[in-house]
């Protein structure tokens, strides 16, 4: 049908181009996709060609399917953009986020991040540091990599300095990285850490957060918030710091390569039976 559908185009309409086989068999796999979904066929007209097809070709499921679109439409992705994204294994590692953040209920922190958009786990692949790189590199090089960066945790995070300088008392601080947040409405303190989580980076994070919603939030803005990054962390030294911090911080991991995509499923796949066990055991 394909084969004879492009002999006939060529054969009635020369002039036309991009009428080959692989394009006409791109339409009829697109239309057979979308043909009887009625959430996400409207949305599929609102991003052009091109886009569409790199979601059609690198998702395999419904749900992943109406996820890039969705998040494409939001932030208006180039191609470039779109296809770092499907790259990073995106969807997995927001789903894994959303997952553990339901695994926090008995925490101050999960009424701060409602459906969040803050990620448990970011690749920062793009950085290209190498071994035996500090802290200040660390800075450093996402300050140079700063639009690769705001790709990766967001495009609602707007920066607003590097070793951001809060004064208490007479002495001065320094914050790693400060954005502002449009979704949250409010101010994010990153801390930037090379090594595996430790518990005393909480108080150091509380302190930053009161310094900034004393001297620096407006009354219309929400409470700041804090992400620590660290390279690794044992969820339940992090469950513990936490458990009696008011602050609305999140500590996350991150790594300097892509992450396996099959890795992040299964890991998916792990958390979504705890969290189904939990919730028929308190329903």
């Amino acid at each position: 049908m394909v084969d004879s559908l492009v002999v006939f185009i060529n054969d009635k309409y020369p002039t036309l181009k991009g009428f080959n086989r692989r394009s006409i068999y791109r339409m009829k796999q697109f239309y057979e996709t979308y043909k009887d979904d009625e959430i996400v066929s409207p949305l599929v007209t609102q991003l052009n060609w091109t886009n569409n097809l790199l979601i059609l070709s690198k998702t395999h499921s419904k749900e992943k399917r109406e996820f890039y679109i969705k998040l494409t439409m939001k932030n208006n992705y180039s191609k470039t953009e779109l296809s770092r994204q499907l790259s990073s294994s995106y969807y997995e590692r927001y789903m894994l986020s959303s997952e553990k953040l339901s695994l926090l209920k008995e925490t101050n922190n999960d009424k701060y991040f409602p459906n969040t958009k803050i990620l448990d786990l970011y690749s920062l692949e793009f950085l290209d540091l190498l071994n035996g790189y500090s802290e200040v590199d660390l800075r450093k090089a996402i300050i140079k990599n700063l639009k690769k960066f705001i790709l990766e945790i967001g495009k609602s995070f707007t920066f607003v300095g590097e070793e951001y300088k809060v004064q208490v008392g007479k002495e001065d601080f320094f914050i790693d990285l400060l954005f502002y947040n449009r979704d949250l409405s409010c101010l994010v303190a990153f801390e930037l850490k090379v090594g595996k989580f430790k518990p005393e980076y909480i108080s150091k994070m509380d302190f930053y957060l009161e310094a900034l919603d004393q001297q620096e939030k407006k009354n219309n803005e929400n409470p700041s918030v804090g992400i620590i990054l660290c390279t690794d962390k044992d969820e339940k030294v992090v469950e513990y710091a936490m458990r009696r911090s008011m602050s609305p911080t999140m500590v996350a991991k991150y790594k300097l390569k892509l992450i396996d995509k099959e890795l992040l499923e299964n890991k998916l796949r792990e958390i979504s039976m705890v969290v189904e066990k939990a919730t028929n055991i308190f329903n």
